[in-house]
């Protein structure tokens, strides 16, 4: 393919297709970097026809889009012409009649030939005769219309009759289509657009027959222009202005608004000057409020010059006219100062009746106010005073219910003047009076119930005195100064030893004591004499124990009877120190005190001055088996239930169970009677208790018998008949028991805990302590059947074995077992 064919234009006259050229011309090399060289804009026609347009003749200029061509001035001017075509039954019949169309075809067009033989020019034919017959985009109405379609698939078609279109007929209702889509209208003047009313066309009226609401307002506007010009045809048609008249209210009701809308009050708004300088012409007002409301106002509008020039210069008064202004807006603001200070006049007469009717409820409060002071000075002046002689004025019970009258009726009154003073003056004579006679340890309910009254009364709920030096209430104070010196009188005079009616009296009159008055009588009037009382008392001589006029004061001091027991511990220490335990006066008068000292101190008090002497009594013991005294160790188990089971089980272990395995082993070593041996072990054994015989060590010393004759039997030599099966049996026997009486103990120690509540979830004592941490940290803890450890029972903790001893864990260790602490414990079995 040569060059010619890329770049060059061939005419190919058989098919009449015109290829445009783009070949690189010599004019293109020249011209490449000229920045002077002429730029081809596009014809409107070039636009529209693309390769189809008509070219110049010249062929050295640049033949591309860009040419541009001068205006043909010599052909006519057309407008596109304007209309609506007609239905098609209209057309039949203006045919009919004769008739020619409104436009201005005079011929019909000629179908556009096909697209397979158009010429060079498009041949789309003759666009170069009448312009009028031409459509737009060179299609003829009404002919031809659609023939392109042959040459697609008919895609436009399809659409236009699926809304409706029908072959043959224009678009629209009444398929009277547009003949002339745009119509042009001859604007008179330079004016822009409305500048000369309504443009609409004859078209648009035609097609929208709607009245436009431009017009009417248009004649509105110049309706209302017309009240202010002169009527050019004369005098007899002139129409007379149109007022607007102001009354006194609305211009009251503008003021208000105007003057709510500014901060300032009325006086000063009238005495300001303002120049409205933002019109055509300078203007002057009194008052914000005129500015304000200018708006507002339907003021005249400013007359033009041409009307000013109609009216003449004779008629030009703008002095008067400033004048009436002027005088119309001082009567406006007089109008305005005269509603506004009606109005605060209104508001005064106002206030000053609330003001009113407060000060008469208030003379009201204080007139009743006045009569029930009088009623309560009435009530106060019947209580007896100074001067009154005895017996004249009113009784206790009298004043009684003329202060609860006070109470229930007058309380305000009686708690702002105090009135529960007058209490002082009023009752404490009388209640002395009453009380001058009364012996408390005689008849300790005098006056109770007189007393219980009076509390009623005058007691505050909210006063808590702790000292007769504070501001006391009514109340207190008439107990400390009437009661408590009656009180210290009967103490003084009081033996302690007859304790029983004191006690009673103190009993009966707590309730009615605060309670630091109770406190001041049992400390400084009670205690100090039970302490002197002490300090006289010797156990050797009085006959009267001392718990019995010590013990009864124990609910009512408590704690405060301590001081008393160290000088009452070393006196009975004094009177034992000679004392044998044959004698058993010393159990019945130390037995009182054991709950009453503290674990401590009776411990330490028994270690000191009761556990030797049994010590020595034990040494003292002789056993025989074939001649035994049995008083001395009857006096020492007496004081089993004295002394604490540890200390009397070491007793035992150091003064009695070496001396009794002893004589066990020599008796055994000279052949004896093993049944006499199995009576001699029993008995003994019955002599302990169920307490001791629990405690590790006495079982450990029996048990240790209890090998000593199984040693015994299986050794060789001359044995009686049946002793050794007696000696296991009993050895057997002797274990099941122990065992036994463990379970026993056990079960009776769980249901205890179940009957005080084990629900609670409080331990009661060391092993449910282990149980309950056991189950909060999922471990598990339980017995080992038949594995024992010193007569103790074994636990698995987790993989620990365990045993418990007087409140100690002892875990098993490599040689021996170890005490630890329950966290240890609880550790190691994580």
């Amino acid at each position: 393919m040569s060059m010619s064919h890329l770049y060059g234009r061939r005419e190919e006259e058989e098919e009449g297709v015109e290829i445009e050229s783009f070949e690189v011309t010599d004019w293109d090399l020249a011209n490449e970097f000229n920045p002077e060289r002429r730029r081809f804009r596009q014809t409107k026609e070039q636009a529209t026809y693309g390769i189809w347009a008509d070219r110049d003749s010249d062929e050295d200029e640049r033949p591309s889009f860009g040419g541009k061509r001068s205006k043909d001035y010599t052909t006519p001017v057309s407008f596109v012409s304007a209309g609506v075509r007609k239905t098609a039954a209209e057309e039949k019949q203006q045919q009919q009649e004769g008739g020619s169309d409104d436009s201005d075809d005079d011929s019909p067009p000629a179908s556009p030939p096909p697209r397979a033989t158009a010429p060079k020019k498009l041949q789309m034919g003759t666009f170069g005769g009448n312009q009028s017959q031409r459509f737009a985009g060179g299609i003829q109405s009404g002919k031809g219309i659609g023939n392109w379609e042959k040459h697609t698939k008919g895609i436009g078609q399809k659409l236009l009759q699926k809304m409706g279109y029908q072959p043959g007929k224009g678009l629209g209702k009444n398929a009277q289509g547009i003949v002339n889509p745009i119509e042009a209208k001859v604007r008179k003047g330079k004016g822009a657009v409305g500048a000369y009313g309504n443009e609409r066309t004859q078209q648009s009226l035609q097609d929208f027959p709607v009245v436009d609401s431009e017009e009417e307002e248009e004649k509105e506007f110049k309706k209302e222009l017309g009240q202010w010009r002169k009527d050019p045809t004369g005098t007899a048609g002139k129409k007379k202005p149109k007022y607007s008249y102001k009354t006194a209210d609305e211009l009251k009701a503008k003021g208000k608004i105007a003057y709510r809308g500014t901060p300032a009050s009325a006086g000063e708004l009238a005495q300001v000057k303002v120049i409205d300088m933002t019109g055509r012409e300078q203007k002057v007002y009194y008052s914000y409020s005129q500015i304000s409301n200018k708006h507002s106002v339907p003021d005249e509008a400013p007359p033009s010059l041409a009307t000013r020039d109609q009216k003449g210069s004779g008629f030009a008064l703008p002095e008067l006219e400033h004048n009436l202004q002027l005088l119309i807006d001082l009567t406006e603001q007089d109008i305005l100062q005269s509603a506004r200070r009606l109005q605060h006049e209104k508001d005064v007469v106002v206030s000053l009746s609330h003001e009113s009717r407060a000060l008469q409820s208030r003379l009201d409060t204080e007139q009743d106010a006045i009569k029930r002071m009088e009623t309560v000075l009435a009530l106060v002046e019947r209580f007896p005073t100074e001067e009154t002689a005895p017996g004249e004025g009113p009784t206790l019970q009298e004043c009684a219910r003329m202060f609860e009258t006070l109470q229930t009726d007058y309380y305000e009154e009686y708690k702002t003047m105090g009135l529960g003073d007058l209490a002082v003056a009023v009752v404490h004579p009388l209640l002395k009076e009453k009380l001058s006679s009364w012996d408390p340890l005689k008849d300790s309910s005098y006056c109770l119930e007189d007393i219980g009254q009076w509390r009623a009364i005058l007691e505050s709920q909210d006063m808590h005195s702790s000292g007769p030096h504070s501001n006391m209430d009514p109340y207190h104070r008439l107990l400390w100064e009437v009661w408590i010196p009656v009180m210290r009188s009967c103490v003084s005079n009081w033996q302690p030893r007859l304790v029983g009616p004191m006690v009673d009296c103190l009993d009966l009159w707590a309730p009615l004591l605060p309670p630091w008055i109770l406190d001041q009588l049992l400390e400084q009037m009670i205690l100090p004499r039970l302490q002197r009382e002490v300090d006289n008392w010797n156990p050797l001589t009085d006959t009267v124990p001392i718990h019995s006029w010590i013990h009864p004061w124990l609910p009512l001091l408590k704690a405060r009877l301590e001081p008393l027991y160290p000088p009452i511990r070393s006196k009975l220490s004094n009177a034992l120190q000679r004392w044998h335990p044959s004698d058993a006066s010393a159990r019945l008068i130390l037995q009182p005190w054991k709950n009453v000292f503290t674990a401590g101190a009776w411990e330490a008090f028994m270690v000191k001055n009761i556990l030797p002497k049994l010590a020595l009594c034990l040494e003292e013991l002789v056993i025989n088996p074939h001649q035994q005294q049995m008083e001395p160790f009857h006096w020492v188990m007496d004081w089993e239930g004295m002394l604490s089971p540890s200390s009397l089980v070491s007793l035992l272990d150091k003064n009695f169970f070496p001396k009794w395995l002893q004589v066990l082993c020599s008796w055994l070593s000279n052949s004896p009677n093993y049944e006499e041996i199995t009576k001699w072990y029993l008995g003994w054994k019955s002599m302990f208790s169920d307490v001791l015989l629990a405690q590790p060590l006495i079982k450990e010393k029996f048990n240790e018998a209890l090998d000593i004759m199984n040693r015994a039997v299986s050794s060789g030599g001359y044995m009686q008949p049946g002793a050794r099966e007696n000696i296991a049996y009993l050895t057997q026997t002797e274990r099941r028991k122990d065992f036994q009486y463990e379970a026993l103990q056990e079960r009776r120690d769980a249901e205890s805990v179940a009957h005080r509540g084990i629900s609670t979830g409080v331990p009661t004592n060391f092993k449910d302590l282990i149980q309950t941490k056991a189950e909060e940290n999922n471990i598990v803890f339980m017995p080992l059947v038949g594995k024992r450890h010193e007569g103790k029972q074994l636990y698995t903790f987790g993989r620990i074995v365990i045993y418990i001893d007087r409140g100690v864990v002892f875990v098993q260790g490599e040689k021996t077992w170890v005490p630890t602490s329950l966290q240890s414990l609880i550790d190691m079995a994580k």
